[in-house]
């Protein structure tokens, strides 16, 4: 099971931060976020509730919050679908191979995110193609966001597997708080906004897929890997070694300096 923002694609900086600005600037607020500020911001899961909560610590009052956030990330999802069709956002090297060396292997695939099916759809159809996936789950799609595991515990239902089988690829704190929270094993895959976070509970925590270039181990057991990557392989012996953490691995991601 998959999540998808800074997981499976780079969108974080260069995507969704983008198309916010650009529609608070075409909804006549003078609101920009630069990307430090976004980075802290993205603690809180969901764009619209990442909205509100900013808007609510701007002064707006809460009704005036929740309709302001309502407004502006209906335009951002249009946005940001936009980009979505047009390929500006980039797949992460190395995801689409492991789809595929998934896939081959018949091994059933699930996307869990928080994000809003208006832009996951288009977005995994050009990238990756929708028909490798057995259910799509988005945010829109469960009562809970991220760190609740409604979204996991609802994908485990779709794919019709226990959880002691499933792995979960994530990127971020709250992602791995909600798959390890439904039982399932998580591999963390990071990014530039989550190298820092504190992934102790996982099986394995990288900082690539491992296509092209090096992969850096950032805890757990080097030897899952395959070859310097994480591959279908990798996922197995995850399942396999069953309650091994990261934090019994060599060492624990450093903090930011």
């Amino acid at each position: 099971m998959f999540d998808v923002d800074g997981t499976l694609v780079d969108s974080e900086r260069d995507g969704h931060r983008v198309a916010f600005n650009a529609a608070f600037a075409a909804l006549g607020f003078s609101y920009r976020w630069d990307e430090e500020q976004y980075g802290r911001l993205l603690e809180i899961t969901g764009g619209r509730r990442r909205l509100a909560s900013f808007l609510l610590a701007q002064g707006h009052g809460e009704a005036e919050a929740e309709a302001a956030a309502r407004s502006v990330h209906e335009m951002k999802t249009g946005l940001f679908s936009d980009m979505c069709r047009q390929g500006t956002i980039p797949a992460r090297p190395g995801a689409l191979r492991l789809l595929d060396e998934l896939g081959a292997l018949h091994v059933p695939l699930a996307i869990a995110t928080t994000g809003s099916r208006a832009w996951v759809t288009p977005l995994l159809e050009r990238l990756f193609g929708l028909g490798r996936f057995v259910a799509v789950l988005g945010g829109d799609d469960v009562p809970d966001l991220k760190p609740s595991p409604a979204v996991y515990e609802t994908a485990l239902e779709r794919l019709g597997v226990d959880r002691a089988a499933a792995v979960a690829v994530e990127d971020s704190r709250n992602g791995l708080v909600a798959a390890r929270a439904a039982g399932v094993r998580c591999v963390v895959v990071t990014n530039e906004y989550t190298a820092y976070q504190d992934f102790s509970e996982a099986e394995l925590v990288v900082d690539g897929f491992g296509d092209p270039g090096e992969l850096r181990v950032l805890a757990g057991d080097p030897t899952l890997l395959e070859g310097g990557a994480v591959t279908a392989g990798t996922l197995a012996r995850v399942v396999e070694a069953g309650g091994v953490r990261a934090s019994d691995g060599q060492h624990r991601p450093a903090p930011p300096r």
